[in-house]
């Protein structure tokens, strides 16, 4: 699967290396993927693929999970067995801390059918172990050719850079605050790690590179500064973001900064799920984020008034929360049918006749709902023109009648 980058309103990319990532390319003009992780318990295979499918089904590009023992490895290959039966070419990485080396040496089997290690520079090893067990994960890589991620974080990272930086910073005439320093010993980690992995044999295009910080400024500071020193893809997110509207503004906030200057070829939103939770809102989020920034486009996506004093009634409220979710739920059935196109739908819900009416004409299909003492009926536009009026009470069956309608009449299925 190669889908050229589409000509992006915020100018060119900066990358010039691309990897290749099974079925997919990263960096270069290609477009920006969505992936995610699982939080199963890898050697619970059956959990685990249906986690996979999930996040997938939700617009998951990429699927990480941790293997932090030999039951997980030795899990790895009939996971990707699982899947292949499904019909489902998902790329899968390998999320390695402390034993990667030893875990990718002992099961050839999970090197083999992984499409990416991530290796965590800050704790392959310490002290003279540490390039030993770098250039062991690494050779694991070129023996399978298959990519690495080098993913430096600040909660973990490696103390030989942070003790030689501060002692640097100490010398200076006009020394950086110890958040400054933090920043700048996680991208010289980074680039020393890509420099090391290129020194022992790993292609430069075969790299991707990430800097995770948990602080905005923090993280967006990181990212400038590594894209100005390498040329490899940058895989771009927050670290911890945090749970619910926190992580989603945090989240939002740094990626667009970055995004909007071209930086950010594959992100990830991590956020923390509430309890019992779908594990599929953080790649919800990760694709709303590029679609608002009109980068890519995933799927249908709902505009809808706040409400305010003429809308006391939760009716265009109700309607809108369940259009938001049948239109997420028959995306991928949508996919799977050759629509083409479906996902750059405009469908807009009002609440009254204020703005409602020029709203929906605005979208590819709308509807104005009645507000507060108006008279309960409510025109539908599709494409500017009115098409139809209903009563309140029917107009979440019928709008949804004409959406299907329309996608089926307007994006033709693929020959």
């Amino acid at each position: 699967m190669i889908i050229k980058m589409p000509k992006s309103k915020w100018g060119p990319r900066r990358r010039s290396l691309q990897v290749r990532i099974r079925n997919m390319h990263i960096g270069s003009d290609h477009p920006v993927a969505v992936q995610s992780m699982t939080n199963t318990d890898t050697a619970d295979i059956e959990a685990t693929v249906k986690q996979i499918v999930e996040l997938h089904e939700a617009g998951s590009e990429l699927v990480r999970f941790t293997v932090q023992h030999l039951a997980m490895a030795r899990s790895v290959m009939p996971i990707r067995k699982r899947l292949d039966d499904m019909g489902l070419d998902i790329p899968l990485i390998g999320d390695f801390h402390y034993n990667g080396h030893q875990l990718l040496t002992e099961a050839p089997e999970c090197a083999d059918a992984l499409d990416k290690y991530r290796i965590n520079p800050g704790n392959v090893g310490f002290g003279d172990k540490h390039d030993a067990n770098f250039k062991q994960m690494i050779d694991v890589a070129k023996d399978h050719d298959k990519p690495v991620r080098i993913g430096v974080n600040w909660g973990s990272l490696d103390q030989t850079v942070l003790t030689k930086l501060m002692d640097d910073n100490l010398k200076r005439k006009l020394p950086k605050d110890a958040k400054g320093v933090m920043v700048e010993a996680v991208v010289e980690s980074a680039v020393q790690s890509v420099n090391k992995a290129v020194e022992y044999g790993l292609e430069p295009d075969h790299i991707v590179v990430s800097t995770k910080i948990s602080e905005v400024p923090e993280m967006v500071d990181a990212y400038k500064m590594l894209a100005k020193r390498i040329e490899q893809p940058l895989h771009v997110g927050l670290t911890e973001a945090g749970m619910g509207s926190k992580g989603v503004v945090s989240s939002s906030a740094a990626l667009s900064l970055l995004l909007t200057e071209g930086i950010g070829d594959t992100i990830r939103i991590s956020l923390t799920p509430r309890p019992g939770a779908s594990r599929a809102e953080e790649v919800i989020v990760a694709g709303q984020i590029l679609q608002s920034l009109d980068i890519r486009h995933f799927s249908p996506l709902v505009s809808s008034c706040p409400g305010c004093g003429r809308t006391t009634s939760t009716t265009f409220q109700e309607l809108a929360q369940d259009l938001t979710e049948y239109l997420q739920k028959q995306m991928p059935e949508w996919k799977r049918n050759g629509y083409e196109g479906v996902e750059d739908m405009k469908v807009a819900v009002m609440g009254c006749v204020v703005n409602g009416p020029g709203e929906s004409k605005q979208a590819n299909l709308g509807i104005s709902l009645p507000g507060s003492g108006e008279n309960p009926s409510c025109p539908i536009f599709e494409d500017g023109k009115q098409v139809a009026v209903v009563k309140a009470d029917g107009a979440p069956t019928e709008f949804k009648r004409r959406v299907e309608a329309y996608v089926r009449s307007h994006y033709r299925k693929a020959t």
